[in-house]
């Protein structure tokens, strides 16, 4: 494990809410689970400029892929499982979704083509930034699994660029948002 993962381990680790989070969804056993974006990369933020750990925090995106029922009603039952896994504001706040069915709505909500994911860290790999493609999964031994498949080094630097593999309108929308939060960020287009 590279010295940016395991500074990334440290702080998460250091982010009590975001831990029960893990320790909650590592209880409900999803297949292929894990939280990523905003959960992930808020805390590292505000870690580095001095802010609180939960600053800007909106909500918790929890991942899983099961490709054996895509269906929404499928998705449902999980989602309202998850839901009854947490108290509230946790309850309000963890956004639980199948990967597997991404791509069948994707596209008409944000009007660009979404091929199917094989699994939960591919989607990293279509996030809007390479600060935003980070992941984590609390294993059953205590460890934890993390995923960047862009690296850390966006993230550490407080460097905010378009995902280099994927053309999207979505950019300056996140990236105005992000700085809204943390003008400390360099946006680079």
């Amino acid at each position: 494990m590279s010295e940016d993962f395991r500074r990334l381990e440290a702080i998460l680790r250091a982010t009590p809410r975001l831990m029960q989070v893990l320790e909650t969804a590592r209880a409900l056993d999803l297949p292929d689970w894990m939280v990523f974006s905003g959960a992930i990369y808020q805390p590292v933020l505000n870690h580095l400029t001095g802010r609180a750990p939960d600053y800007g925090i909106k909500d918790y995106d929890l991942g899983y892929h099961d490709a054996s029922d895509i269906s929404y009603e499928a998705e449902d039952v999980v989602i309202r499982r998850v839901a009854q896994a947490f108290e509230p504001p946790l309850r309000e706040m963890v956004e639980v979704r199948n990967q597997a069915r991404v791509h069948v709505w994707f596209e008409g909500k944000f009007n660009e083509p979404y091929t199917p994911l094989p699994n939960t860290v591919a989607a990293l790999e279509r996030f809007v930034s390479p600060l935003f493609a980070v992941g984590a999964r609390l294993e059953a031994d205590g460890k934890m699994t993390l995923a960047a498949p862009f690296g850390l080094d966006d993230l550490f630097a407080l460097r905010l660029r378009p995902n280099p593999g994927r053309v999207t309108t979505g950019f300056a929308r996140a990236a105005g948002a992000a700085r809204a939060r943390w003008p400390e960020l360099t946006v680079t287009d």
